[in-house]
């Protein structure tokens, strides 16, 4: 039987954006991104010059993502670029990714977060746990009405990121399944 999967957003989870600005949190590593790694001519001018992205990242998150029985997958706007500058940061291997494509920071008027179909969509009736800042009751609604095996959408707060409770929690679940499919 193939793993649950664990979609992982970036902004939040593993980077405390909304964190204190000025003091980066304990055990925590400032990475800069170049906001400008594409070509002049896909992002403009301007784009050459805004500041490198600060990004707070955890080394070992890595190791504890790691160690959960999931197949690891990542869950953000940062798409394959998460590939690029966050796998590396953490330890990880390269992740398959979801790619948003034309419902990337799209407002649907039911108020279900715009990744909440995608994410459905491509565990296509496998089990998951996804974590984020962003999902509300609206999106555990639709999970339920929608997918057809179980779901945990487990909220981080973007000011302290993922902390040794969620990683319990995230494992909690996962027994749970294999538990419940063994019996069931």
């Amino acid at each position: 039987m193939s793993r649950p999967l664990l979609f992982l957003d970036v902004d939040g989870p593993l980077n405390p954006y909304a964190a204190k600005p000025e003091k980066r949190p304990d055990g925590y590593t400032t990475l800069r991104v170049p906001q400008d790694s594409g070509t002049p001519e896909e992002h403009g001018e301007l784009s050459r010059r805004r500041r490198p992205l600060r990004v707070w990242l955890k080394p070992e998150h890595g190791r504890d993502l790691l160690q959960l029985d999931y197949e690891l997958c990542w869950a953000t706007t940062w798409m394959a670029d998460a590939n690029r500058w966050i796998a590396p940061a953490l330890g990880l291997p390269e992740l398959p990714f979801v790619d948003f494509g034309d419902a990337l920071f799209q407002d649907r008027p039911d108020g279900v977060h715009w990744k909440t179909a995608p994410l459905v969509e491509y565990a296509n009736g496998r089990p998951f746990a996804w974590v984020d800042d962003e999902q509300s009751d609206l999106d555990q609604a639709y999970v339920t009405a929608h997918h057809r095996a179980r779901g945990l959408l487990h909220h981080v707060n973007p000011r302290i990121g993922l902390r040794e409770y969620d990683f319990w929690t995230l494992a909690d679940f996962a027994r749970s399944l294999g538990t419940s499919q063994a019996n069931g």
